[in-house]
């Protein structure tokens, strides 16, 4: 096999020297000297023996290539499918969007009494003011909540996630609404509901509350001892039972968090004494429901009396006409910090809930309620951007749909399209930086040359092998933008698909820490113009 590649190699070499732009046209790999000659034998690498490659590096502005491999293949994307997503709905709404959230009186205020309905119109905001910061930037932590089922590093942002319905609720009571009469409800009706393609939060709506998480923090305390165990978002609407223990450094820490009836969770489990607090997360049922709970505990705690119970259902049916909004009398407003924060967020930390979002608010924005209707939309993108289409497969928007399939030709020509769209600069600073932040924070050693010098999108996507007990790996990949060590500017993409592991989280780094040593290879070897 060796012997093979190595004839290969020089034949290809002789035919560039010869002639070089037939070779580039026609070869099925550019070759470039010493970057070429890395790239190749970092790919014989026999933990990826039955595994198989697409990369392909360009020269960002003049789209030379500087290395392919099977760069016309078809990978499973996993999370680089958000760098489609992002890209589709930073087009369609614009960088500067923001979300507008209305609250609206349905019915007469007389002397501080409503005697009617307060309605909340979802906009379909992906954080709803509860991630925050003060200086008016979405909170990030490298390993989301999102994850916290399936990753012991998740951790929560430090913003309150009910700050926005607060905020409203204030509003409200500013508004001269002091007494309620009628119910409280959620219009939800901006689009359907749909499922995300990826793993965490599985229902995809108009309103959000926490990614409608309820988030436990388990943390231990002494051996023997019940754990100390908190929950946010607080409310009268739920119901917690927890049993948890505290057991000594060498046992296994092991926690289950189910839900056995709307509103209703247990949490059950044992947590190794030292070890730093855990946290795991559970969805709630019915979002709208719950988020109608949820304003009108911050509308009491506003000051505004409230006949309504936060434990009855929200009533769909009792909405009214969307017609009936113009005339009627708004009495709050939430505005939305602008989208390329909402971009930043989904790419840094490969939110699988805002990513599975993004078509229905696309579709929204032309009057459409589907997630087919905004997956068109986004395909029609992708034919404007100048993309390969037969190279370009999705179900979903986050990466989990067995329908999603790309090459690597196809996602290098998205990128160079959006290295001129007016929301570059959002598209960019939105990706994770190698060895900075997001899910690239760790994959390469803190003294890399590489170390923030590419900005690029992760994707892992795994199965559980019944067979064995192990795992196979279907997708590792990443793709963005490098300035090499010359100051070249890069646009790559690096696919490995179906990689034998034996354990998840171990396979997973493995593959990850190789797509990092790739890049380090690519800043270091890329030729100068």
């Amino acid at each position: 096999m060796r012997l093979n590649l190595y004839r290969e190699i020089v034949f290809l070499l002789l035919l560039v020297q010869q002639f070089p732009a037939q070779a580039a046209e026609s070869s099925p790999s550019t070759i470039v000297g010493q970057l070429s000659g890395r790239l190749t034998a970092a790919l014989d690498d026999e933990r990826f023996k039955q595994a198989h490659w697409g990369l392909l590096i360009v020269d960002r502005e003049s789209g030379d290539a500087l290395f392919e491999h099977q760069a016309d293949k078809m990978f499973a994307p996993a999370s680089t499918t958000k760098l489609y997503s992002t890209a589709a709905a930073l087009d369609a709404l614009g960088a500067d969007y923001r979300f507008q959230t209305p609250i609206y009186a349905i019915g007469k205020i007389d002397d501080g009494r409503l005697t009617g309905d307060l309605v909340l119109v979802a906009s379909g905001d992906l954080t709803l003011g509860g991630r925050t910061n003060d200086d008016g930037h979405i909170a990030i932590s490298d390993s989301d909540h999102i994850y916290a089922q399936f990753a012991s590093t998740a951790e929560l942002t430090e913003p309150d996630p009910l700050a926005g319905l607060d905020a409203l609720a204030k509003q409200v009571a500013a508004a001269g609404v002091k007494q309620i009469s009628g119910d409280v409800l959620i219009d939800d009706r901006l689009f359907e509901e749909a499922e995300s393609s990826g793993s965490g939060p599985s229902r995809v709506t108009p309103i959000l509350v926490n990614d409608n998480l309820i988030d436990f923090v388990i943390a231990p305390t002494a051996t023997g001892q019940a754990a100390n165990v908190t929950w946010r978002p607080q409310s009268a609407a739920l119901r917690i039972d927890i049993r948890v223990q505290t057991v000594a450094d060498r046992e296994d820490t092991n926690i289950t968090v189910s839900s056995p009836a709307d509103n209703s969770f247990v949490v059950r489990g044992q947590i190794a004494a030292g070890r730093k607090p855990l946290v795991r997360t559970a969805d709630v049922a019915d979002p709208a429901t719950f988020a109608r709970a949820l304003l009108i505990e911050a509308l009491r705690r506003a000051g505004v009396q409230i006949d309504a119970s936060p434990l009855s259902k929200n009533r769909a049916e009792a909405l009214p006409s969307a017609s009936d909004y113009p005339s009627a009398r708004r009495v709050a407003l939430l505005e939305s910090p602008p989208f390329a924060e909402n971009a930043k967020l989904i790419l840094k930390v490969s939110h699988n809930l805002h990513a599975s979002t993004l078509p229905l608010l696309i579709a929204a924005k032309h009057g459409q309620r589907t997630h087919w209707a905004g997956m068109r939309r986004q395909h029609d993108f992708f034919h404007r951007a100048g993309c390969d289409l037969d190279g370009i497969s999705f179900g979903g928007a986050a990466g989990g749909s067995r329908a999603d399939y790309i090459s690597p030709r196809a996602t290098v020509q998205l990128l160079r399209y959006m290295s001129t769209h007016k929301a570059f600069d959002a598209y960019r600073d939105g990706l994770p930086v190698l060895g900075v932040d997001g899910t690239l924070a760790r994959v390469v050693p803190a003294d890399s040359p590489a170390k923030g010098k590419v900005f690029a999108k992760t994707g892992t996507l795994l199965w559980a092998n019944a067979g064995n007990g192990r795992f196979i790996l279907t997708s590792k990949a990443l793709a963005g933008y490098a300035t090499a060590a010359n100051g070249r500017q890069l646009a790559f993409a690096m696919f490995v698909n179906n990689i034998p592991i034996a354990r998840s989280e171990d396979g997973a780094k493995m593959a990850g820490e190789k797509l990092g040593s790739l890049c380090e290879i690519m800043v270091a070897e890329t030729p100068a113009k």
